[in-house]
C-alpha cells in the first residue's frame, strides 16, 4: 500500500517535470525539468521492482540512470558551446572566466 502511494506520487511529480519541460521559460529550465524526470524514472522503476519484488530491475534503473546523467551532459554542452566535439580552433576560457582565442 505505501510503495502504491509512492508510485502515484512520483508520477505525478513526473508529470509536473513535463508540464514544467514544455512551459519552462527558458532552456536550461527544459533542461533541468527533463533531467528530473529523468530522476523520477529510476525512481519509478525502483518501486516497481520493489512492488514486484524483482531486483533485477534495479539494474535496469542503474543503466537508465546512466544514460540520463550522460545525455544531459550532452546536451548542456551542446547549448554551451554548439557542438559536440571539437576542432581545436574553439576560443577557450582563461582563468578568470574571460574567453581567448586558441592557440
Amino acid at each position: 500500500m505505501i510503495l502504491t502511494a509512492a508510485a502515484l506520487a512520483i508520477l505525478v511529480t513526473m508529470t509536473l517535470a513535463i508540464t514544467r519541460a514544455l512551459l519552462g521559460p527558458t532552456i536550461y529550465d527544459r533542461i533541468l525539468a527533463v533531467n528530473m524526470f529523468g530522476t523520477k524514472t529510476v525512481l519509478l522503476i525502483a518501486v516497481i521492482a520493489a512492488i514486484a519484488g524483482r531486483g533485477d530491475y534495479l539494474d535496469i534503473a542503474l543503466v537508465y540512470a546512466m544514460i540520463n546523467f550522460i545525455a544531459i551532459i550532452a546536451v548542456m554542452k551542446y547549448f554551451e558551446y554548439g557542438s559536440l566535439g571539437s576542432s581545436g580552433d574553439e576560443v577557450a576560457p582563461d582563468s578568470a572566466g574571460n574567453r581567448r582565442e586558441g592557440k
